[in-house]
């Protein structure tokens, strides 16, 4: 079974992933405080993360900026997810995230690209 780990400070929108990605047979582990995440990674060893961009006071690019310049942590598929649009060209190519799902979403895409992203992977 592929591992998600769903990274968001609203819990209800943790649920909902939760709920959708576990029902197309994914285990799926949340996380509502992103200075967890490094530990969590190494803890879970997640086969893609779902990575909000705003995580109350951490910026979630920073995350994936983290993640991504990490030998060990490079190759994990990031979607950033985010109400915020226009973000999606602040990146290096060997920091940016694999993909980015604007909020509110739509289920049949976030599962498109959570597919697209393990299927690549």
């Amino acid at each position: 079974m592929q591992k998600i780990l769903a990274v968001d400070d609203n819990e209800d929108i943790l649920e909902v992933l939760k709920l959708i990605l576990e029902d197309y047979d994914y285990d799926v582990k949340t996380l509502a405080d992103g200075r967890l995440l490094v530990e969590q990674i190494e803890e879970y060893k997640p086969d893609l993360i779902l990575l909000d961009i705003m995580l109350g006071e951490i910026d979630g690019r920073e995350l994936c900026k983290t993640i991504k310049s990490n030998k060990d942590t490079h190759d994990i598929p990031i979607i950033m997810i985010s109400a915020s649009h226009g973000l999606s060209g602040q990146y290096k190519p060997y920091d940016a995230p694999n993909d980015f799902l604007a909020k509110p979403f739509d289920i049949s895409e976030l599962v498109d690209k959570v597919q697209h992203q393990l299927a690549a992977a």
